[in-house]
C-alpha cells in the first residue's frame, strides 16, 4: 500500500514538474513574441515622432530610445529632443509650448501606429502660443486632407479667438 502511495505521490508529482515546465516554455515565447512586436512598433512610433516632430518644429531632430535596450519590456523610455536653432541637453529646459508640442508629437505617432475611430483632442493646445497654435492647426489640417475619405467626417473647433477657423 506504501508503495502505491509513493507510485500514485510520484505520478502526480511528475506531472505537475512537467506542466510547470511547459508554462515556463509557453511563458518564454510569449515574452519573445511581446518584445519582438514591442520593438518593431517602438521602432515605427519613433520614426513616426520624428517625422511629425520636425513637421510641427518647421525642422530639428526628435527621437525616443530604450534606456536598456537588452529589456525593452522592462526598459524606461528616454526622449531626446532638438529643436531647430536650440541645443537642448534635457526635455525640462523647454518652455511649456514646446514640451506640449512634444507631447503632442508624440500623440500622434503613437495614433498612427494604431489609429482610432474616434478622437476628441479636447485643449490640446492650451499650452501653445499663438505662433505654436497655427502650426498645430495647420498640422490637422494636412493630416485631415491625407487621411480624409468621402466616408469620414473631420470637425475642428476654433482655438484662442481668431486665430484658427474651423476645419
Amino acid at each position: 500500500e506504501v508503495s502505491e502511495r509513493y507510485n500514485f505521490l510520484k505520478t502526480q508529482t511528475d506531472d505537475v514538474q512537467r506542466s510547470r515546465a511547459e508554462l515556463l516554455k509557453l511563458i518564454d515565447n510569449l515574452t519573445k513574441q511581446m518584445q519582438t512586436q514591442f520593438a518593431e512598433r517602438f521602432s515605427v512610433i519613433n520614426q513616426n515622432f520624428s517625422r511629425i516632430f520636425q513637421e510641427l518644429f518647421g525642422g530639428g531632430s526628435a527621437e525616443l530610445c530604450f534606456t536598456d535596450s537588452g529589456d525593452v519590456l522592462h526598459s524606461g523610455i528616454d526622449i531626446r529632443v532638438h529643436p531647430p536653432g536650440k541645443i537642448v541637453s534635457h526635455i525640462e529646459l523647454l518652455s511649456g509650448g514646446e514640451k506640449a508640442l512634444v507631447a503632442i508629437s508624440l500623440y500622434f505617432a503613437i495614433m498612427r501606429v494604431n489609429p482610432p475611430s474616434f478622437c476628441m483632442l479636447d485643449e490640446i493646445e492650451a499650452a501653445l502660443d499663438d505662433v505654436n497654435v497655427v502650426r498645430f492647426a495647420n498640422y490637422l489640417r494636412r493630416m485631415n486632407q491625407r487621411h480624409s475619405s468621402s466616408s469620414s467626417r473631420t470637425a475642428a473647433a476654433r482655438w484662442k479667438k481668431r486665430i484658427c477657423s474651423t476645419a
